[in-house]
């Protein structure tokens, strides 16, 4: 086969690095914007902080905690200064000068090797100590306050809190490393999923076990270290199961009594009978009577299924709006909320610096021109998110006076259309970002909605209908909950047509329980 030249022409979509950063930057959320722009001035030494704008990401709250330090530290040296005015009169000059050289000297080094050492503060035995008025613990710096605060704002993990309590038990080598291994295998609810088999083979393997015999004097130390963990604070922790869980903690909380037997009873084997409330069947199955199964019921919706949840870490993010709805005299208005946009501007100095050296430095210049795309890849996010914003309260103005009831349909494409941008753009736009409106802060797409028929040929929103929905089941009588079905038929009265399938999914959406577990006790 002979080799040839050919040429075609065709056309093809590319994506240039700059317009990649565009549709990147316009699907970020407000945190991510943040950690980006951050990156980028690490990276870029083109980029700055506007030093005269606010920072964006600072709260009303920063900015008075640390007004109020700049003006602690004025009054710190406004006393120095009339400290050392009055020392130098009399003998107040030589009590200073004294106590500044036992401040610089063994006192200084002292406190620099206990915050090393990890012992600032705390006696031997891990007791903080106050400092007295007027010593250098007390006058530190702004640093070892900040430090201070922050370790003491540090949560205790679920695993340090429980190997706390191990440590004053007189355990050998093999039964604590046990021990430790279960504490280390738990979830961050406290339960113990892994067997104890699993457990067992991964420090086996660890340890390098030589044979069977060493491997079942393991297993041993695993089930009696299990017992002892679950006898340690939250109780309940290293369970298995929620019934075990529920079981430990009535046996640790509760005398023996026939209500704390049934409860227990009832976490064994019908703990689904309870959690439909179903307590004539329970009282079937257990030939108890009706006050005996109200009263383990109490026990047992008493005790907590999670005994990891206060040492959990949750992570609750504010949510910061991006755009702010207000009204005014000539009606609803969207802005930007300005806490939110990064102040960035190109460093003039090394620009013009690069601009005198025209050719000599190519890396540089394609540095600058990617500060300047970034800037405006920045502001061009903005603009589209209050695009968005303003064309959605302008669909959406019912909303803003009557609430979600009165939302209407509302699909991507008809923003795309009407905006003349991409329906995938519009997706990203609304992503993640916030509103904040006088209903309320809502994600964009919250006004989203698919549109549902009605018997008068309109069409209904379906965030309307949940709306609606939420409505009917918070108004129903507890001691005759609706029904899907009965939604069903009860929107249909108003002129919506929705099947008890789609009522059933926006009931679960709505996190509101089916009927049998919304029935009120009698």
């Amino acid at each position: 086969m002979k080799p040839s030249l050919q040429v075609r022409i065709s056309q093809h979509l590319a994506l240039t690095p700059q317009l990649q950063q565009a549709i990147r930057l316009l699907q970020l959320s407000t945190l991510e914007l943040h950690q980006e722009v951050g990156q980028m001035l690490d990276q870029n030494p083109f980029l700055d902080l506007d030093e005269d704008a606010p920072n964006p990401y600072e709260t009303a709250l920063d900015r008075g905690l640390a007004d109020d330090r700049a003006g602690a530290r004025a009054q710190g040296a406004d006393g120095e200064r009339a400290g050392a005015a009055e020392g130098d009169d009399g003998a107040g000059g030589d009590e200073g000068a004294a106590l500044a050289e036992v401040g610089d000297g063994d006192f200084g080094t002292t406190a620099r090797e206990d915050w090393e050492n990890g012992t600032e503060g705390d006696d031997f035995d891990g007791i903080r100590e106050t400092p007295a008025a007027g010593s250098g613990a007390a006058a530190g710096g702004d640093g070892d306050e900040d430090e201070v605060h922050e370790r003491r704002a540090a949560a205790t993990s679920l695993q340090d809190h429980l190997r706390a309590q191990i440590g004053g038990m007189r355990l050998a080598a093999e039964d604590r490393l046990a021990l430790e291994a279960l504490i280390d295998s738990l979830d961050a609810d406290g339960y113990l999923h892994d067997t104890l088999e699993d457990i067992g083979a991964r420090l086996a393997l660890l340890l390098e076990l030589p044979d069977a015999q060493a491997r079942e004097a393991l297993d041993a130390r695993l089930r009696c270290a299990l017992r002892w963990l679950q006898n340690l604070e939250p109780t309940g922790v290293g369970a298995r199961s929620l019934a075990e869980c529920l079981v430990l903690q009535l046996r640790e909380h509760h005398g023996p009594s026939p209500e704390r037997r049934l409860a227990i009873a009832i976490c064994e084997k019908h703990l689904e009978l309870l959690a439909r409330r179903d307590l004539r069947r329970l009282a079937v199955l257990t030939g108890g009577t009706d006050a005996q199964i109200r009263a383990a019921q109490a026990m047992i919706t008493a005790c907590e299924p999670k005994p990891g949840r206060p040492f959990a870490e949750v992570e609750g993010q504010i949510v910061v709006p991006d755009v702010i709805v207000r009204r005014t005299r000539r009606g609803l208005e969207a802005t930007l909320n300005p806490e939110v946009m990064p102040r960035l501007r190109i460093n003039d100095l090394y620009a013009k610096a690069l601009r005198g050296q025209r050719g000599q430095a190519p890396d540089l210049s394609a540095r600058l021109q990617e500060a300047r795309w970034f800037v405006r890849n920045i502001q061009q996010r903005f603009d589209t998110i209050l695009r968005v914003s303003q064309a959605i309260v302008e669909r959406q103005k019912s909303f803003f006076s009557h609430g979600a009831i009165a939302m209407k349909p509302l699909v991507l494409r008809e923003i795309a259309e009407e905006l003349g941008l991409h329906e995938s753009t519009i997706s990203r736009v609304t992503t993640a970002k916030y509103m904040s409106t006088p209903m309320g802060t809502f994600e964009l797409k919250y006004f989203f909605g698919s549109s549902l028929h009605t018997e008068a040929g309109g069409n209904a929103s379906s965030t309307a209908v949940r709306a609606l929905i939420q409505q009917l089941v918070a108004a129903e009588d507890r001691s005759r909950p609706l029904s899907d079905s009965q939604l069903s038929l009860m929107l249909e009265e108003q002129g919506i047509q929705v099947a008890r399938r789609t009522v059933a999914k926006y009931r679960e959406l709505l996190r509101i329980e089916p009927a049998p577990m919304r029935r009120a006790q009698a």
